[in-house]
C-alpha cells in the first residue's frame, strides 16, 4: 500500500542554518530533507512516497499574515480546478516557525471545511494534515560553503518522524505534533518558548503520544466525514472547499479582530462622564481605519473584565465602549487570559456584564483558535450572498466546526453522543437548561429551576443516560441499559442528527428539537417551536 506524502515548507527555526539564523531557501531546504531525513522515513516505511512544495519567499512565521493562512490551504488543495493535488496524497505535512504555529492550524482546521448558508460542513478534510516545526534548527553547517548535516541535538527530526507516524494514523483533521504529542491544531497552545515541550493543550487531551510505539487514544481521534459525498475525496466537495477558500483569500482581510487583554488600569467613576484608561484604549484601537468587525476580550479568570465602575458597570466607560461597538454590529467574544477552564462570563458580577452589552464567551476555545475563527467566519459572511447576521456569527462562533471547542447548547450524535447522569446542555444565554436528573431523566429547566419539560413522567430506574444516535434517535437508557423512553419508537436508518437547544426563555423563543443535519430537517420538537 503506498503512502503518498506531501510536505510543504512555509520557513520557520527548522529550516534555518548560519548565525544569525536565517531560512534556507524553498529549494535548498526540500533537496537536503529528501537527501538527509529522507531515508530514515523510508527505514519504517518503505512504501512511503515523499513530494515537496515550499513557499518562496519563506514566511517569517512572526510576521505571518491571516492571508498567509490561505496560501497554505490553496496548497494543500489545490486552486480551483485542481484535481490531482489533494486526490494524490494521503497525508501532508506543513513545516512552520513556532510563534504562529498555533495560530496557523486552528486556522487551517476552519480553511479546510466548507460551511453552507446554515453553519453546517459541506465539504470535510478526510486526510491528516499535521503541522510542525521545532525549537531548534534541523540542519546544521560550519559556513555557508559546507554541506548540510543534521543539526545535533535538535528536536525537528523527532518532530518530523513523530509528525509522519501521526499521519499514518489516517487523522482526518488538521494536528499539531510537537514533543511526541500529536494534539488537535485549534486546540493548541504554545506555552514554553525555551524548552522542547513548547506546545501544549490545555482544554482537550492529546490524540496520540510517540514513544516506543505510538499509543494512539481512539476516544479523541476526530470522526471522519458523516457523508462520503461531503469528504475532500470527492470531486464535487473540493471543488467547493477550493471556491469557498479562494472567496476567503480575496477577503479575509476586510475586516481584522482586534485582540485586547485586560490588566490593572486607572479608572475614575467621579468624573462626569465617568473615565477608564481601557476605554480610551479600546476606543482608539476599534476607530483606527474602520476595519475592525470583530473583538476578542482576554480578562482574568473565567473571564472577568473590568467595566470602569465596579459599583454600577453599565455607568463604566468600558461598558459604553462595548456597547456601542456591539450595537454597531461588532462581534465580541470574551475569553481569558487564563490556559486553561471554561469562560462563564456570568459567574460573577466583573463579568456578567459583558452579556448585557452583546459579548459572547469563548467557553474552552484557545485565544488562537478565538481569533481565526472569528476572521474566517467575518470573511465568509457574504459568500453566495449568504448575509450572516451579526448574531448568526455568534451563534457560529459558539458552536464547534472544527473540534475547537466543547459543545454548549447540543447533543451531536458525532460528538460526546450522550449525557450521563447530571450532565447538560444550556442555552447559549444561560436562560435555561437541559439538565440529566440522576433521579428524573431529562429535564428542562429555566434559569431559576422551573421545570419547563420532562421526558418520563413516572419513576424509572434511574439513573440513565440520553443518548442521541446516528439514526436520529434521542433514547434514554435506564441503569440496566434499557430503552425507557425515545421520541420514536422504530428506525429511519443512518440519519446523523443533534440535539438543539437553541433561544432563550427572555425573548420566549426557547426551543428543544432534534435536528437531523444530514437530510436537513428537523424530525422532532420537544419544547418550543423549532426556529425555521
Amino acid at each position: 500500500m503506498s503512502f503518498a506524502i506531501r510536505v510543504l515548507y512555509t520557513g520557520g527555526t527548522i529550516g534555518s542554518v548560519d548565525s544569525p539564523l536565517a531560512p534556507l531557501s524553498g529549494a535548498d531546504f526540500c533537496q537536503a530533507f529528501d537527501q538527509l531525513v529522507g531515508p530514515t522515513i523510508l527505514q519504517k516505511y518503505p512504501d512511503a512516497q515523499i513530494s515537496y512544495d515550499y513557499l518562496d519567499p519563506t514566511l517569517d512565521s512572526t510576521n505571518l499574515q491571516p492571508a498567509d493562512w490561505c496560501t497554505i490551504a490553496a496548497r494543500l488543495i489545490g486552486e480551483p480546478g485542481d484535481t490531482t493535488l489533494y486526490s494524490g496524497h494521503d497525508a501532508f505535512l506543513v513545516l512552520h516557525g513556532t510563534d504562529t504555529m498555533a495560530w496557523t492550524a486552528s486556522a487551517l482546521s476552519f480553511l479546510l471545511t466548507g460551511l453552507g448558508a446554515d453553519g453546517y460542513a459541506n465539504a470535510i478534510l478526510s486526510k491528516p494534515v499535521v503541522v510542525t516545526g521545532s525549537q531548534l534548527p534541523l540542519f546544521y553547517r560550519a559556513t555557508p560553503q559546507d554541506a548540510l548535516s543534521i543539526l545535533y541535538n535538535t528536536d525537528a527530526l523527532r518532530n518530523v518522524l513523530g509528525a509522519i507516524d501521526a499521519m499514518r494514523t489516517g487523522l482526518p483533521a488538521v494536528g499539531l505534533f510537537f514533543d511526541d504529542r500529536l494534539m488537535l491544531g485549534n486546540r493548541t497552545l504554545k506555552t514554553n518558548a525555551s524548552h522542547f515541550n513548547a506546545f501544549t493543550s490545555p482544554n482537550h487531551p492529546i490524540v496520540d503520544l510517540t514513544g516506543i510505539e505510538v499509543y494512539l487514544d481512539n476516544r479523541q481521534f476526530p470522526p471522519g466525514p458523516f457523508q462520503s459525498s461531503l469528504a475532500l475525496d470527492d470531486p464535487d466537495a473540493l471543488a467547493r472547499l477550493q471556491d469557498q477558500t479562494s472567496y476567503v483569500a480575496a477577503h479575509i482581510d476586510d475586516a481584522d479582530v482586534l485582540n485586547f487583554l485586560a490588566f490593572p488600569a486607572q479608572y475614575d467613576t467621579g468624573a462626569s462622564p465617568a473615565t477608564s484608561a481601557l476605554a480610551s484604549m479600546l476606543q482608539g484601537a476599534l476607530a483606527g481605519d474602520g476595519k475592525v468587525g470583530g473583538l476578542f476580550l482576554q480578562g482574568y479568570g473565567e473571564g472577568n473584565f473590568p467595566s470602569g465602575d465596579p459599583d454600577d458597570p453599565e455607568s463604566g466607560a468600558v461598558y459604553k465602549v462595548l456597547k456601542s461597538a456591539h450595537d454597531a454590529g461588532m462581534v465580541i467574544v470574551a475569553g481569558t487570559q487564563v490556559i486553561a477552564g471554561i469562560v462563564n462570563s456570568t459567574a460573577y458580577a466583573s463579568g456578567s456584564w459583558l452579556s448585557d452589552c452583546g459579548c459572547i464567551g469563548n467557553y474552552d476555545m484557545q485565544g488562537p483558535a478565538t481569533q481565526a475563527k472569528l476572521l474566517y467566519l467575518l470573511a465568509l459572511r457574504d459568500y453566495e450572498s449568504r448575509g450572516w447576521s451579526q448574531a448568526m456569527i455568534e451563534d457560529m462562533m459558539r458552536t464547534p466546526i472544527a473540534g475547537e471547542m466543547m459543545d454548549v447548547n447540543r447533543l451531536d450524535c458525532r460528538g460526546l453522543g450522550f449525557l450521563a447522569p447530571g450532565q447538560s446542555i444550556s442555552a447559549f444565554d444561560g436562560s435555561a437548561t437541559l439538565l440529566n436528573d440522576p433521579d428524573l431523566g431529562p429535564v428542562l429547566q429555566d434559569a431559576s429551576g422551573n421545570q419547563l419539560w420532562r421526558a418520563m413522567s413516572g419513576a424509572f430506574n434511574a439513573p440513565g443516560r440520553l443518548v442521541m444516535q446516528d439514526d436520529g434517535n434521542l433514547v434514554l437508557y435506564d441503569r440496566r441499559n434499557a430503552p425507557v423512553w425515545a421520541i420514536r419508537d422504530y428506525s429511519v436508518g443512518q440519519a446523523y442528527s443533534a440535539l438543539i437547544l437553541s433561544g432563550s426563555t427572555a425573548s420566549s423563543d426557547l426551543a428543544l428539537y432534534v435536528y437531523d443535519y444530514q437530510n436537513g430537517e428537523v424530525t422532532a420538537v420537544l419544547y418550543g417551536s423549532a426556529p425555521s
